[in-house]
């Protein structure tokens, strides 16, 4: 085994660091990790999923091929090249295993486009209930679609416990597979009435007044008036029925879990035995006599892919998957068995944080996952995908090797466990083609040789940030998203009037030495613009994207943030003493619309932003 290889656990001792320089995983964390992960089954090469494109050798043999359509194909020892893609059935060596036909390369738009970097939360109307909402989503995209713009990025939209109070960061959902009902913009739910707002006018107006957005305030006012309208509606179409057909068992889960989590809590490991997982023996009780809490949850995920599919239109919005998910959420409860116990995923120091990170998210099992015929993958890249048009998969270097790090434990004592990646690229590439939709991988900290490469075979486009990158914007590949900045680095406002150095010594335990130091970089690349030291914030922003209009990347993203020179970013990665995820925008959706500052903006990009980008 050489310096870098995984053993056979998949762990890597030996790492090189975002510094280029050796490092080694102490001896004792190596142990502790082997025990979490269990040592892989002896014949899983003759169990896991067989991932493949057509006219490449299976190495099978002469085989019958039940595909997902139904019908039987046999084939010899090479996959023929008409073969159909998708997801279907083998039977070698007396085993049923999974065949899956992907295409190898994701859809790939030909043109380059300009689009809004949006964290919809912030994105607050005077309509909406203290918190952006698909109501205010479609807004964005019709402004967009005025102005000349391609696509929207917006936030991690998926679901959390119905409970209260309501998990702030989007990267630590409860699923990857259903979204958030905060979303919903109740007037437009068939069905509602305004008098069932009678008596709430003092808990609407205190939401629409200002300040962080109120996550707990806006969820507990739409239950409560979203299930008067289900109490009163006289059941469901034709539509729903077969969306609720379509979607299947996985809905019925995520149904039964929150019903569960309103009566016991959010925490699903803490529950009764009989309910501690969707096999266990109580749950089938539980929903029969819940009937119409399961029913609820599900109606809220059918209103939500409903609203989200008219704010999209034809637009593309591109969706942010999360690297992990809640511990104690639905899909940790619906996946135990193939997730590991007593740690979670983060990243070693970097740019982005020099003391290293820990998410919180529990790291799904390599080997466990392979036997698990990567389910917990697939449903949540094509849920995330789906009806929008397109996907960012946050640090999509998790898909090569992710940094696991043991429960008490500080981030800079993990170690990367390796994942595998060619079977998980090829199956975004096949969801991608199916759903039409453009892929951008989150590439930014510390990433290992290679990866670009293989992102790039497979049309997955990579992700270059004005912050992170010493080449000038004008020498970017083609084939990337390019960006000023992202929701874990300072806007620009913030950086040129320093007090995002300000908050973040004040919120979290960098050395100021390091906080100084680093904003000192970011200004020196901000200042390639030729930006006078006397320039306001509007002059700085537009000094940025000045730079960025030069890139040559398929798309240019444009931080909502920095178009009405907001000061504060979303997030400041290591601190719980802020409102993180929880800052609006400076002004309402009605005025920023109509604000000239955005539309100026975006005027560098009209002349370039639409010409073919060269593969």
């Amino acid at each position: 085994m050489t310096a870098t290889q995984a053993d056979a656990w998949g762990l890597q001792q030996d790492w090189v660091d975002a510094d280029d320089r050796p490092q080694r995983v102490a001896d004792e964390t190596i142990k502790r990790l082997r025990e979490v992960i269990g040592r892989p089954p002896e014949d899983l090469d003759e169990r896991r999923p067989v991932v493949t494109r057509p006219g490449r050798r299976l190495g099978l043999g002469p085989v019958t091929v039940v595909c997902e359509d139904g019908t039987e194909r046999q084939v010899g020892d090479v996959l023929p090249e008409d073969f159909p893609l998708g997801y279907h059935r083998v039977q070698v060596g007396g085993r049923d295993r999974l065949l899956v036909v992907s295409p190898g390369r994701c859809a790939v738009p030909t043109e380059q486009r300009w689009g809004w970097t949006v964290q919809l939360y912030g994105a607050r109307s005077r309509r909406s209930w203290g918190i952006g909402d698909l109501g205010d989503l479609r807004t964005l995209r019709e402004w967009t679609e005025r102005l000349g713009g391609g696509f929207l990025l917006v936030n991690p939209l998926h679901a959390v416990a119905p409970t209260l109070p309501q998990e702030t960061s989007p990267y630590l959902p409860a699923t990857r597979r259903f979204r958030n009902p905060v979303y919903l913009r109740v007037e437009d739910v068939p069905g509602f009435d305004p008098a069932l707002l009678s008596g709430h006018e003092a808990d609407l107006a205190a939401l629409r007044s200002g300040g962080p957005v109120d996550r707990d305030g806006a969820w507990a006012l739409k239950r409560r008036v979203l299930r008067a309208v289900f109490e009163a509606r006289s059941g469901a179409d034709e539509d729903e029925q077969r969306w609720r057909a379509e979607v299947g068992g996985p809905l019925e889960e995520w149904g039964a879990w929150c019903a569960l989590a309103d009566e016991h809590g959010p925490d699903s490991r803490a529950w009764p035995d009989d309910v501690r997982g969707p096999d266990a023996p109580g749950v089938a009780a539980y929903v029969a006599a819940h009937r119409a809490d399961v029913d609820f949850h599900v109606w809220l995920q059918w209103l939500v892919d409903r609203q989200l599919r008219d704010a999209a239109g034809d637009l593309t919005v591109l969706q942010d998957l999360p690297i992990g998910v809640s511990g104690a959420g639905a899909d940790a409860w619906a996946w135990q068995d193939v997730l590991a116990a007593g740690v979670s995923v983060g990243a070693p120091p970097d740019l982005l944080n020099s003391s290293g990170q820990d998410w919180g998210s529990p790291p799904l099992v390599p080997w466990r996952l392979q036997l698990a015929e990567y389910a917990p993958f697939i449903q949540s890249v094509r849920s995330t995908i789906s009806g929008a048009g397109g996907l960012r998969i946050d640090h999509v270097m998790g898909l090569f090797r992710l940094w696991w790090v043991p429960e008490g434990e500080g981030p800079t004592e993990g170690a990367y466990v390796r994942y595998p990646a060619e079977d998980l690229l090829d199956i975004v590439a096949l969801e991608s083609h199916r759903a039409g939709a453009v892929v951008v991988g989150e590439d930014l900290g510390t990433v290992e040789p290679g990866v670009r490469e293989a992102l790039a075979e497979r049309g997955i486009l990579s992700y270059k940030v004005l912050w992170f990158e010493d080449e000038d914007p004008a020498d970017w590949p083609p084939q990337a998203m390019a960006a000023v900045t992202t929701h874990d680095l300072p806007t620009v406002a913030g950086l040129w009037s320093g007090t995002d150095v300000d908050e973040q010594l004040a919120t979290t335990d960098m050395a100021e030495e390091d906080v100084r130091s680093g904003r000192k970089d970011l200004l020196a690349r901000l200042a390639r613009g030729g930006l006078d030291e006397d320039a306001g914030p509007d002059e700085a922003v537009a000094s940025a994207y000045a730079q960025l209009a030069a890139a040559p990347s398929l798309l240019l993203s444009v931080a909502l943030e920095d178009a009405v020179s907001e000061e504060r970013r979303p997030n400041v990665p290591g601190t719980v003493e802020r409102d993180n995820w929880c800052i609006p925008l400076p002004v309402p959706l009605e005025d920023l619309v109509e604000d000239p500052r955005p539309a100026r903006l975006v005027e560098m990009f009209a002349d370039g932003a639409r010409g073919s980008v060269p593969e």
